[in-house]
C-alpha cells in the first residue's frame, strides 16, 4: 500500500471520501461525492465520475471509466455469504455506465471477475462469483444470477435476465424475447 492520499491529491475531488487503505494513482481521478473504501486498488488513468461507490476489496484495471452512480464491490446478494473476505476484479479499459452494480464473490469462488475492454451499460448487474470475459457487452438492465460465466466477445441485449449457473459461450448474442410477429 502506498501513502498517496495523505495530502488529498488534486485528482480527488474535495467532496470525495477516500479510505486511507485504498490505492489511487495520481493519473486517476475521483469525482464529487464518490466513496472509495478500504482495500480498493485503482489502476492508472481510471476516471471515476461523481456519486460512485467502490465499497471494498476491489481492483480496477488501467484506463477504465466508471460513470455516475455505479456501485462496485458491495457484499454479494447471496444467503451463503457470511462476511468472509471476497473480491471484485475489473480488467483494463472497461467502461461501467450509470447505476450499474457489481458485487464481490462468496466463499464458493471468492471473487467476481470482469475482463478487459468490456462495456457494462446502465443498470446492469454483475452478480457474485460470476466471470465475464474480455470484449463483452452487457446492455442496459442486464441482470445476472450468481455463478454466471460469459465468455469473450459475447453480447447480451438489454433487459435480459440470466439465471444462475448459466454459461454464455464466445461470440454469442443473447436477447430477450419481448415480442413476436403474427
Amino acid at each position: 500500500m502506498t501513502d498517496r492520499h495523505t495530502l488529498a491529491p488534486s485528482n480527488v475531488h474535495p467532496t470525495a471520501i477516500v479510505d486511507p487503505e485504498s490505492d489511487i494513482p495520481e493519473s486517476a481521478s475521483v469525482g464529487p461525492y464518490s466513496i472509495i473504501g478500504p482495500g480498493v486498488v485503482i489502476g492508472e488513468r481510471v476516471a471515476i465520475d461523481s456519486h460512485v461507490l467502490i465499497e471494498r476489496d476491489t481492483a480496477v484495471g488501467d484506463d477504465c471509466r466508471i460513470c455516475k452512480g455505479a456501485v462496485l464491490g458491495t457484499d454479494p446478494q447471496d444467503l451463503k455469504y457470511a462476511g468472509e473476505k471476497t473480491t471484485l476484479v475489473v480488467g483494463c479499459r472497461t467502461t461501467i455506465r450509470e447505476y450499474a452494480t457489481l458485487n464481490r464473490g462468496t466463499i464458493d469462488a471468492g471473487t467476481t471477475v470482469v475482463g478487459d475492454d468490456c462495456l457494462i451499460m446502465a443498470y446492469a448487474h454483475v452478480s457474485h462469483d460470476s466471470r465475464v470475459g474480455n470484449q463483452v457487452i452487457l446492455a442496459n438492465s442486464v441482470n445476472m444470477g450468481g455463478h454466471v460465466t460469459i465468455e469473450d466477445w459475447a453480447i447480451v441485449g438489454g433487459v435480459t435476465a440470466i439465471h444462475q449457473f448459466v454459461r454464455i459461450g464466445c461470440h454469442s448474442f443473447v436477447c430477450p424475447r419481448t415480442w413476436h410477429r403474427t
